[in-house]
């Protein structure tokens, strides 16, 4: 946004992106806050007050480990049932080894941060435990219907 808007910056990028949700140009995942400061040119704190009313109208949703998507998209798995499903997917049991960090972010395409969060939950259930030198490893198998612990 070149120009000083008087009816507000973050509402002209909230229907910007109200518009494009609409016509069907976004149709599961938004961009970063990152991606639209730059494509906008503004702060942080305005594109997170158009994300909030969006998020607020009910047309976008936020779950942590995943970016923002479009109410009506498919709903992403978060990066801990990712994680979890890494070792059903792969065919792991208990006493094998599980993949590392690096193995893990370039799978979920997440941050380390992120994926670390995901590990430690993971830990904290019982499912995983670490080894001081020799990596992580499966110490039961995750049941599906269980939610991840609070951080």
């Amino acid at each position: 946004m070149t120009e000083r808007s008087p009816r507000g910056t973050y509402l002209q990028i909230a229907e910007a992106l109200r518009t494009e949700i609409s016509t069907g140009a976004k149709t599961s995942t938004l961009p970063s806050e990152a991606e639209l400061m730059a494509q906008y040119g503004v702060a942080r704190s305005t594109v997170g007050r158009a994300l909030k009313l969006l998020a607020d109208e009910g047309l976008i949703r936020s779950q942590q480990g995943t970016r923002r998507t479009v109410a009506a998209a498919a709903h992403a798995p978060s990066v801990y049932d990712q994680i979890a499903g890494v070792i059903s997917n792969d065919g792991l049991a208990p006493g094998d080894e599980f993949p590392s960090e690096s193995a893990l972010c370039n799978r979920t395409t997440a941050s380390r941060g992120t994926v670390r969060r995901a590990l430690a939950q993971l830990e904290g259930a019982g499912i995983l435990e670490v080894r001081q030198g020799k990596g992580r490893f499966v110490l039961a198998i995750p049941n599906p219907d269980l939610t991840p612990p609070a951080p």
